[in-house]
């Protein structure tokens, strides 16, 4: 959308009706360039009311970001630089190139509306304007990407641990970069690295959260999938600011991340494996290739590597993608 279609969007949240007039004085257009936003906002999926006389109103309000709203949550003692940009192809594509053009360590690039979003292997990512947190995290390392080893893993450990500090209580992790509740997919990471192997190494990480999920959105997902709002209105009703969400995540984040530098993925691993919704479960791995191999899930080693018992003894795997073979934990 253009920018001024993000301006009446604005104006538009808080789910009130504003008249095409009143809307075009306070931004400083014409009514005609209003109903053109009007027309942008709801071509991108965002339902809006028309009624004679009374103007637009969005028929569910958002929350969108903003920056003296998120500082306020995100308060002092975190080292961010957040970016909020309307819309991106790619929060990490943006970011990797801010990087290469010398952006600090701890940038973080949050887009409103992510158009092209991507997970692993390219994978598309699916979501709508104030339907899903999307930002992307820049932090450099002195260590090289040998010893980055299980980085992913940490980091949906971090997301577990700041969806249930925000009330999300059930979330698990599928390894190696899911976060799931009951089943379904809330949240993904794509973490994506440059830089010496021995080091320094720069460390995009890109993190995706569904936050509201509409119908059609949910049929264009290949897979089953919950959002923030859903699982905490199951539970209680309670209402979901992205940019407390967003705080939330970046406070865990940055523990886990401090921790990591120091120390590796050995101090996460006993918590990672208890909420592993794998744990001792059969499952099949498809390697890259198209070869299977199938065992018991054992957990994960200091380096993040799946742990696979099979007929041949316990092996370490260290890609592919995990699906149940049969009943187990989920």
């Amino acid at each position: 959308m253009k920018p001024l279609a993000y301006q009446v969007l604005r104006r538009l949240a808080g789910g009130e009706f504003h008249s095409g007039a009143a809307l075009a004085q306070a931004i400083g257009v014409s009514r005609a360039s209003v109903w053109n936003a009007v027309q942008e906002i709801e071509a991108a999926g965002v339902e809006v009311f028309r009624i004679r006389g009374r103007g637009y109103r969005l028929a569910r309000a958002l929350s969108l970001l903003d920056a003296a709203r998120l500082q306020q949550w995100l308060g002092d003692g975190v080292p961010f630089s957040v970016d909020i940009v309307d819309e991106a192809e790619s929060t990490n594509t943006l970011l990797q190139q801010r990087a290469q053009a010398g952006a600090p360590h701890a940038s973080v690039i949050v887009a409103e509306w992510q158009r092209a979003g991507r997970g692993r292997l390219n994978r598309p990512w699916h979501a709508g304007i104030g339907g899903a947190l999307t930002f992307s995290v820049l932090w450099r390392f002195a260590q090289g990407a040998a010893a980055l080893a299980g980085l992913s893993l940490a980091v949906g450990l971090a997301l577990v641990r700041a969806l249930e500090t925000f009330g999300v209580r059930g979330a698990g992790l599928k390894w190696p970069n899911d976060v799931l509740w009951r089943g379904h997919k809330i949240a993904g990471i794509l973490i994506e690295m440059h830089g010496e192997a021995l080091g320094p190494s720069a460390v995009v990480i890109g993190v995706g959260v569904n936050v509201r999920l509409p119908p059609a959105l949910t049929a264009r997902i290949d897979q089953p999938a919950a959002d923030v709002e859903t699982v905490l209105g199951a539970e209680g009703g309670h209402g979901v600011d992205r940019n407390r969400l967003l705080a939330v995540l970046l406070h865990e984040l940055n523990r886990v991340l401090l921790e990591f530098e120091r120390a590796g993925f050995q101090p996460f691993r006993e918590a990672w494996q208890h909420r592993h919704v794998h744990q001792d479960s059969e499952v099949r791995l498809s390697l890259p290739g198209g070869r299977l191999e199938s065992g018991r899930a054992r957990g994960v080693g200091n380096d993040g590597a799946l742990l696979l018992e099979t007929a041949h003894g316990v092996r370490p795997f260290h890609s592919g993608d995990v699906s149940v073979r049969a009943a187990g934990r989920t």
